[in-house]
Parts: C-alpha cells; sequence; structure tokens
C-alpha cells in the first residue's frame, strides 16, 4: 500500500514540474482577442494624459508621489509606445521594461501593479511550450504577459476639464443647461458676503470677499436711509 501511495505521490510531483508558470496562465497565441483591440493615437495619449492629471489631482497634501507615482508613468508612457494601434497587441517582457527604462525588477512590478490597481492597464499571463517539451523536463514556461490599456472613468473625467471629452449627448446638454439656469436665478436672491462664500468657497479669500461683501451691502443701506430721511425732512418742509 505504501508503495502504491509513493507511486502517487511521485506521478503529483511529477506532473506540477511539468508545469512551472504562475495560476490563471494563458497558452500564448490562443488568448490574446480577449484583451488586444484595436486602438489609435489619439485614444492612446489621452489614456497618459489622463494618469499625469489623475497622479497630480489624487496627490495627498505632504505625499511625494500620487497614487500611482512616478515609474508607473514611466512605465505607461513606454506602453503608450510599444503598442501596436491596428491590433492592440502589446507584449513587452518585464526584462524588456527593464532594460528601456533603467529600473529595477521591483520597480517595475510595483509600477505594473500601481496601473493596474487603478484601472490604466490590464493583462493575461501566458504560457509557452518549453524548448525541450517532449523531454522530461517542463513542458511549458512562463512568458509575457499580453497587455491592454485602459481609460479608467474616474480619471476620463481629468480630460473632461480640459476640453477633450467627448461630445456631451443632447439630454446631458439639456440636463447642464437647466441646471445652470437654476443656479443663475439663485445667484440673484443671495446678499453680498453669501454669494462670495457661494462663489468662492469657505476659505480666507472667500470670507474675506464675505466681509467686503457685507461692508458694501451696509453702505447701500446706510445710503438708502438717509435718502429716505432726506425726503422726508423735504415733505415736511413743504
Amino acid at each position: 500500500m505504501f508503495d502504491q501511495l509513493g507511486a502517487v505521490l511521485a506521478r503529483a510531483t511529477a506532473k506540477r514540474s511539468r508545469t512551472p508558470v504562475h495560476r490563471h496562465s494563458r497558452e500564448a497565441g490562443r488568448c490574446e482577442t480577449g484583451i488586444w483591440k484595436k486602438t489609435n493615437r489619439q485614444d492612446v495619449r489621452h489614456i497618459v494624459l489622463a494618469a499625469r492629471r489623475y497622479e497630480v489631482a489624487m496627490k495627498q497634501p505632504g505625499a511625494r508621489n500620487g497614487p500611482l507615482g512616478s515609474v508607473a508613468l514611466e512605465i505607461l508612457d513606454l506602453l503608450s509606445n510599444l503598442v501596436d494601434y491596428r491590433t492592440g497587441r502589446l507584449e513587452p517582457s518585464i526584462d524588456t521594461m527593464m532594460k528601456k527604462l533603467r529600473r529595477s525588477r521591483d520597480a517595475i512590478v510595483r509600477g505594473l501593479k500601481a496601473l493596474r490597481s487603478h484601472g490604466f492597464v490590464d493583462w493575461l499571463r501566458r504560457y509557452v511550450a518549453a524548448d525541450d517539451a517532449g523531454g522530461k523536463g517542463p513542458q511549458v514556461k512562463q512568458t509575457s504577459n499580453a497587455y491592454r490599456l485602459v481609460m479608467p472613468e474616474r480619471a476620463r473625467a481629468f480630460l473632461g476639464r480640459y476640453g477633450l471629452a467627448a461630445p456631451v449627448p443632447d439630454d446631458r446638454q439639456q440636463a447642464d443647461t437647466e441646471r445652470q439656469t437654476a443656479l443663475d436665478a439663485y445667484r440673484t436672491t443671495l446678499p453680498l458676503d453669501q454669494l462670495a462664500l457661494f462663489e468662492v468657497g469657505d476659505n480666507p479669500i472667500g470670507r474675506a470677499l464675505a466681509r467686503l461683501g457685507r461692508n458694501i451691502s451696509f453702505q447701500r443701506e446706510s445710503a438708502r436711509q438717509t435718502e429716505s430721511l432726506s425726503g422726508f425732512f423735504n415733505r415736511e418742509r413743504e
């Protein structure tokens, strides 16, 4: 019985040794249609631009870098120059990225993870047949990932602020117009001090403008009262 158990364990160990690849890896050449898509230079450059603005906008006060980091932006810029626009093919190895960017393997891996976690890059792990397939050694080996550049929706908003977003649909444009009209009407109801806070915000500049607005309102009210008293006395004299 022990001999049989030993044989089973030996076969299982041998089987595992023939597949030294990461879990969820796919066979190269048969899995890329789901991740590689046709693209163009403009879309790719917008992804890079959005990532740069996202990095600045999401940076925490006092932090050295934003959520992506400088290496991640370097990687994204490199990938944007390597992608085949016609097919979307993008498959540089870690070693290639290390050589091109002169960064360590750990820096490249951390940069890729940051890009993926924030939605700018996705990838599939892949394997290929080993050079000695059919022999006693491993039958397959890990190869480079298949990458895809992605525009996350939360980053697309940073392009919209600079006029790079797609044209707004008619119903959205109508809703924005109605909202702007309502805001303009609301502004006319506010006294000067509240209008300053509404437009600038509750910050030092806003509060200073609010004080100025209150002074102007006070002066106007004083002028109206003086005018009213002058008119009253003039009527009394008559």
